[in-house]
């Protein structure tokens, strides 16, 4: 005899939508400011940042479209909805990032061997503004970023240009006072290695949770040991734990269960207790009342 049961996620999924819709219209508006003093300043360089800016605002609009998506209801074609699209806008983030830390890296090395123009006054104040309005956007997804790797990605993106605008305006600071023209591509190269650091952990656990690995933060030997644990259960096998999207998380397993007796109230009990200390929203049991050997030996232990 199987049961099988699955513990909805409540309506309500978290779209920071207001985070999302803020942070785009001052970034917009700072790639407007970029755009303008660029030209009127003839400063290649912001009109160049202002180019790598609305990338980001790309990547922003990405995370919210994702966060958006994962909010809709399940159909029969698409039974668990289209939740996962959050992991695939974090791993999108996330190469994004890594290409940036490549394009300010061979900007560095480049102005390593070559002489740098000195940065106006005009370049230092328009990054100081981008400090400001960075900043401020990074603050909006500094606590969701915490617990959803799609949010991470939209915090990272913001940081990363918050870090690259303070970065032009020290480096640039200095060489208007001073020749000493390798401040600004060293400066660029210690930014270039704090944003790798940082989306190094966000490609990680996006590429894992895109290849249904276990999601961080849960032992699946744990769990098993949980499981086993139960009033009843001899056994567990056929364990597997996986990401729906960015914040809800599924199981399904085999329990050896013997006597069929408090087997609604043990699901209804043991749902709770996957969502409380696991994180684990999402459950699908199969009962199994023989306590002989898994059927198939390959699938017997957690994965």
């Amino acid at each position: 005899m199987a049961a099988h049961h699955d513990h909805s996620h409540t309506d309500h999924f978290n779209t920071h939508n207001r985070s999302f819709a803020l942070a785009v219209i001052l970034n917009v508006a700072f790639v407007v400011i970029e755009a303008v003093y660029g030209l009127l300043s003839g400063s290649l360089a912001l009109l160049a940042d202002a180019g790598h800016n609305l990338s980001d605002v790309m990547g922003l609009i990405m995370a919210w479209v994702a966060s958006w998506l994962a909010s809709k209801g399940a159909s029969y074609g698409k039974t668990y909805g289209l939740k996962k699209t959050t992991i695939l806008a974090a791993l999108f983030n996330a190469l994004i990032l890594i290409g940036a830390v490549g394009g300010i890296t061979w900007e560095a090395l480049q102005r390593l061997t070559s002489s740098a123009d000195v940065a106006g006054l005009t370049v230092v104040v328009v990054a100081g503004i981008g400090v400001l309005i960075n900043g401020a956007t990074m603050m909006l997804f500094l606590n969701g970023q915490k617990g959803d790797i799609n949010i991470r990605g939209a915090f990272l993106h913001m940081a990363a240009d918050t870090a690259v605008s303070v970065g032009v305006v020290i480096s640039g600071t200095i060489l208007m006072f001073t020749n000493l023209t390798w401040i600004d591509p060293i400066v660029s190269l210690v930014i270039a290695a704090v944003i790798f650091a940082g989306t190094w952990r966000l490609l990680k656990d996006s590429v894992n949770l895109a290849v249904d690995a276990v999601p961080k933060g849960i032992d699946p030997r744990a769990v098993q040991e949980r499981l086993e644990a139960l009033p009843g259960v001899n056994s567990a096998h056929h364990l597997h734990i996986w990401a729906l999207s960015t914040t809800e998380n599924a199981l399904t397993v085999h329990l050896v269960k013997p006597d069929p007796e408090d087997d609604d109230r043990l699901i209804n009990s043991l749902s709770e207790i996957l969502a409380q200390e696991f994180n684990i929203q999402h459950t699908t049991i199969q009962w199994e009342r023989g306590d002989s050997e898994c059927p198939n030996t390959t699938h017997c232990h957690a994965t």
